[in-house]
């Protein structure tokens, strides 16, 4: 039989909170954590917002020696591994290393720790840059000290697809165990935040300038314009069913089916990405799941807030479910675009509504858009199927969906 894929650890590190717990408050109540970027001055650029995780003490999750050779986006994550492992109930060191992998997504890399080096070389007396800066910036720096720290020593890789990414890596990880890996860690986080990598985002024409962050970052809505840039994400720990009952852990839900396309076009000012590519992986991730597009409880959309996108996601979502799609509902406003992160914590918002018996309403649209007539969730409700069907594109053509089917809430959980 076919090993089964299933999440049993789940560490959120993002605008929301800190921690699974913080993260579900922020989502059911509905609070918005955007606000003025605070990790440099942003005061000569026309987008001065985004989200930033709260009280985040890199010092907490790993010694200075790791701190000082890495960029705050692998301090992320080395908190995000560190809670999903706590919460999977499986130690620091892999007992069995070849048993332990670790693949995530990246999308901006160091660019923090990258950007400080080069100001110093050529703006410092010294004219140099440290040690580290060969391999503080490098995409796949975090799958690296990553299994060097926690010594998971199995099929091991780094997905690049920006905010597709944060679902490709799940979908390697579900491969991974189903070629006998028992234990993949996934997942992805992200930070942004930074003069060099503000003024990428700035160049593609998507970000939003508005001042106000309550009002800056609206998908689907009549005032989209555009989104706000976010740090954080979500790690998983991704399991063999067998595995995880063997050694009595909790079991969040099962990896089910997956789909990845590409439009083969360039992200640009005129662009809006390929709705029938997007609608072929949504509809390949179903197939692969063995489920049928009328069962699915939510969908939870890659919600860029740039009309033209914003319309083009509703195309594909109305290509591939007809005139009445399933509840659609988006978080993202409430931490703004955390690229691959952002994907990763949307899994992360499915997996746990199951465990609370509670899709959460989405956060907006207030006036929906013309052209994007959706079933938007408009107030808390419980699920029928457990089906959830996650949709992420990224920049420059590529596009993923998965679909996860979540187990029956645990006793003693309360929404």
């Amino acid at each position: 039989m076919t090993a089964r894929a299933v999440v049993t650890g789940i560490g959120v590190v993002a605008p929301s909170g800190i921690g699974v717990d913080a993260h579900w408050r922020t989502v059911l109540a509905g609070t918005r954590r955007t606000g003025p970027i605070t990790l440099f001055d942003p005061a000569g650029y026309p987008t001065r917002h985004g989200g930033e995780v709260p009280g985040f003490d890199a010092a907490a999750y790993a010694d200075n020696r790791r701190l000082v050779q890495t960029d705050r986006w692998t301090h992320l994550g080395f908190a995000a591994t560190r809670l999903a492992l706590a919460d999977a109930g499986l130690p620091e060191r892999a007992p069995d290393p070849y048993g332990y992998a670790v693949t995530l997504a990246s999308s901006s890399g160091g660019n923090l720790f990258g950007q400080r080096e080069l100001q110093r070389l050529w703006g410092g007396p010294s004219r140099t840059v440290g040690a580290y800066q060969s391999i503080a910036w490098f995409y796949a720096a975090s799958v690296g000290q990553l299994s060097i720290h926690h010594q998971f020593k199995g099929p091991c890789g780094v997905l690049v697809a920006e905010t597709a990414g944060g679902l490709d890596s799940l979908a390697h990880a579900a491969r991974a165990v189903r070629r006998g890996t028992p234990v993949v860690i996934a997942g992805a986080t992200e930070c942004p935040l930074s003069p060099y990598a503000l003024a990428c985002q700035l160049r593609s024409g998507l970000l939003s300038d508005v001042a106000d962050p309550e009002r800056a970052y609206r998908p689907f809505d009549a005032a989209a314009s555009g989104y706000l840039p976010a740090e954080g994400g979500a790690v998983f720990v991704v399991e063999e069913l067998g595995h995880a009952l063997s050694r009595g852990a909790r079991v969040y839900g099962e990896v089910t089916g997956w789909g990845a396309t590409h439009d083969a076009v360039h992200t640009g000012p005129d662009t809006a990405g390929d709705p029938i590519q997007y609608a072929r992986a949504m509809r390949l991730a179903l197939d692969r799941a063995g489920v049928g597009a009328e069962t699915l409880d939510v969908v939870l959309p890659d919600a860029l807030g740039v009309p033209r996108y914003d319309r083009s996601e509703a195309v594909a979502l109305r290509a591939v479910f007809g005139d009445r799609p399933p509840p659609v509902s988006t978080q993202k406003p409430l931490t703004g675009r955390a690229h691959q992160g952002g994907a990763a914590l949307d899994v992360a918002t499915a997996l746990l509504a199951f465990g609370h018996d509670t899709l959460p309403a989405s956060a907006g649209p207030d006036e929906v858009a013309e052209g994007c007539e959706l079933d938007f969730l408009r107030e808390h409700r419980r699920p029928r199927s457990r089906l959830a069907l996650v949709c992420a594109r990224g920049f420059d053509g590529f596009n993923s969906a998965l679909v996860l089917r979540g187990a029956a809430p645990q006793r003693g959980v309360t929404p």
